[in-house]
């Protein structure tokens, strides 16, 4: 269907519909599997980043629904919706959405989309399925940095170093200035953590990164800690 077609308030309804599928009530999904990795998500931008974490999300949610019922080709605000639902533990609401915005949207939609499904399934542990997401991402435009910063927090937490190492360096060389990190959201606290102490080690700060690790080595997440443990370890 062409975005011209688009039925006015398609979205909206789509996403009560999606909230009312999963009963309205969240899922945490804390880490039960050992092999859960939390990542990172995108938002549309630094400002809806923001909003998302500021702990407001039903005042983020209430101006992300009012855009789409504004504009329902806005799939940006379908993305951050989607997010502002991950936040929140409504994961399978949160899914229904990306999974439209995959289907309605361009290149760099579906991108920002594919990621975050990314973000879920490594939530949930399924590593190999969060792995071909985010690549798959990454080949949509691999000159934006925002997949790349997901495929070094997924490789660090599977113990894949030298990767995690790789993909971090790509990442910053495509944002020198530090945006994309702006517009991150993180779904889980640990993603943060993670990803300022890997950015840290990378640059030979130890200083900084050490306590980070250690706040990881002690966290809920038991591939965090594990791989925080080994980086603690080098010398």
């Amino acid at each position: 269907m062409s975005k011209t077609a688009t039925p006015l308030g398609k979205f909206p309804v789509l996403a009560a519909l999606a909230l009312a599928a999963c009963g309205g009530v969240a899922d945490p999904r804390l880490p039960d599997r050992a092999d859960a990795v939390p990542v990172v998500a995108i938002a549309s931008s630094g400002v809806t980043a923001g909003r998302l974490q500021s702990g407001d999300l039903n005042g983020a949610r209430n101006a992300l629904e009012a855009d789409l019922s504004a504009d329902p080709d806005r799939l940006d605000s379908l993305i951050d919706l989607a997010v502002s639902y991950a936040i929140d533990g409504h994961f399978d609401a949160a899914r229904q959405l990306l999974d439209a915005a995959i289907a309605e949207g361009d290149g760099r939609v579906q991108q920002a989309a594919l990621v975050n499904l990314g973000e879920l399934y490594a939530l949930e542990g399924y590593l190999t399925a969060a792995v071909a997401h985010l690549e798959t991402a990454r080949s949509i435009d691999p000159s934006r940095a925002a997949p790349h910063y997901a495929l070094a927090l997924l490789a660090d937490g599977r113990g894949d170093f030298d990767g995690a190492r790789e993909a971090l360096r790509v990442a910053v060389r495509l944002d020198p200035d530090g945006a994309v990190r702006d517009s991150l959201v993180t779904v889980q606290p640990e993603e943060r953590v993670h990803l300022t102490a890997l950015l840290a080690w990378s640059a030979g700060d130890r200083g900084r990164a050490e306590p980070l690790f250690r706040e990881l080595s002690q966290g809920r997440y038991p591939s965090l800690a594990t791989s925080a443990a080994r980086h603690l370890a080098e010398p």
